[in-house]
């Protein structure tokens, strides 16, 4: 069996099982304390509640459970409980991965900034390959105003920092590095 971690996931995996432990001095699962978790972003609500083992509080969650889980990002707090205390122990963020093994056909597991930085660039291209490129026109006081390959260009750089960045996130979580020098001057 695999070790369990002793922190809360960055990323969960929507369909898969999941497992981590918490030992909180403070707050020890054999005196009463019942660890949970809240994950919340704009469409969905997770709640999650640890078992005690000992004095470690458990958190198990069974895949049929995170099969149903919406992907995102989460922001998560988790609180102790014992009677009529509670008091927040810590906050952070996870993304929940989509369960691929249920998609459908045409799923686009892009990530936003990935899906930007696509669209971008096939913007650039038509508007590469366009003939008299109209920077401007007005119809009956109506004006519209076209993007130019400057503009364009300057907001595919922005995307692609972003997607470097989720690279990079990635790639750490997988304990990986980032191919990324770092420079230290003494």
């Amino acid at each position: 069996m695999p070790t369990i971690p002793t922190t809360e996931p960055a990323y969960l995996q929507a369909g898969d099982t999941i497992h981590w432990q918490r030992t909180l001095p403070d707050y020890p699962a054999g005196d009463g304390w019942v660890l949970a978790y809240r994950f919340i972003n704009q469409a969905a609500r997770i709640d999650v509640v640890s078992v005690a083992d000992g004095d470690v509080h458990q958190v198990s969650i069974s895949a049929a459970a995170t099969g149903a889980y919406a992907a995102g990002d989460y922001t998560w707090t988790a609180f102790v409980t014992r009677g009529a205390d509670r008091y927040t122990i810590g906050q952070g963020r996870t993304t929940i991965r989509p369960d691929l093994a249920n998609q459908a056909a045409g799923f686009d597991a892009r990530s936003p900034a990935q899906r930007a930085l696509d669209d971008l660039r096939s913007a650039l291209l038509k508007w590469l390959s366009t003939s008299g490129h109209v920077q401007e026109y007005e119809i009956a006081g109506r004006r519209m105003r076209f993007a130019s390959a400057g503009d364009i260009r300057a907001r595919m750089a922005i995307a692609q920092r972003e997607v470097a960045n989720e690279v990079s996130a990635q790639r750490i979580a997988a304990g990986q590095t980032t191919g990324r020098r770092v420079l230290v001057r003494f």
